[in-house]
């Protein structure tokens, strides 16, 4: 799936795309990125996200007021399977993204959905411990389910990848995160879908040209905030 672990902070570029771009950009690419091996038959997998916040929405609000550096954490899962859950810590600084992760358990996660923090948090990794302090000192407790199926290419001159993010919904149901029993509402316009863009410090111009399109426009896009922006 997406990696995780990455010492280094990456650039993370974002575009809202119509249908029809998105088939322009996709042929062009095909032929000179490599389809994700985690996208299985379809060339595709699920993504969920339970996003957590503090009690003042801090992390929502820095977002929409370009706070630098800031941090968000989330439990993600592909496919709705839940023999792997990571906990993620996602941190933007100075235009760049560093993403952390660690596994936890499906007892770990349901406590976590339940806004109850892991007390036993001794030998468990530094990320983990990290959240569980700020769950304590800061109120963090989740509020929003992000769901979309992402469509993924990979380069690996650049680390180039990118991805097809489409049908965009969240829930507000967090407690059920770890079952397929929620209802969920579409956040984007029918028809709209999201292109990400991300590499380490270059992208070769071989995939820099098939990704141009007229009136394509770079946003600072964030799933969250606008899955969260109809909760506040």
């Amino acid at each position: 799936m997406d990696s995780c672990n990455s010492n280094n902070y990456r650039h993370e570029l974002k575009y809202p795309i119509s249908v029809s771009e998105l088939k322009i950009i996709k042929n062009r690419i095909y032929p000179l990125m490599e389809t994700d091996v985690n996208a299985g038959s379809e060339g595709q997998y699920n993504i969920s996200s339970l996003y957590f916040d503090d009690i003042y929405d801090s992390c929502y609000y820095d977002k929409e007021n370009g706070i630098d550096p800031r941090e968000k954490f989330r439990i993600r899962i592909y496919n709705h399977d839940t023999g792997r859950i990571a906990l993620e810590c996602k941190r933007k600084e100075r235009g760049k993204i560093l993403k952390t992760s660690c596994l936890i358990s499906p007892a770990q996660a349901d406590k976590l959905c339940r806004g109850e923090y892991i007390r036993d948090i001794g030998d468990q990794p530094p990320l983990l411990r990290k959240f569980t302090e700020q769950m304590m000192s800061r109120g963090l407790r989740p509020v929003i389910i992000v769901e979309y199926n992402r469509v993924p290419f990979v380069y690996k001159y650049g680390n180039v990848r990118v991805t097809f993010d489409m049908e965009l919904s969240s829930s507000t149901e967090v407690a059920n995160f770890l079952t397929e029993q929620i209802k969920k509402r579409p956040v984007m316009d029918v028809g709209l879908h999201l292109l990400e863009v991300k590499y380490d410090e270059y992208i070769p111009d071989v995939i820099y040209r098939a990704l141009q399109i007229d009136n394509l426009e770079q946003m600072a896009f964030s799933k969250y905030s606008l899955c969260r922006k109809y909760t506040i």
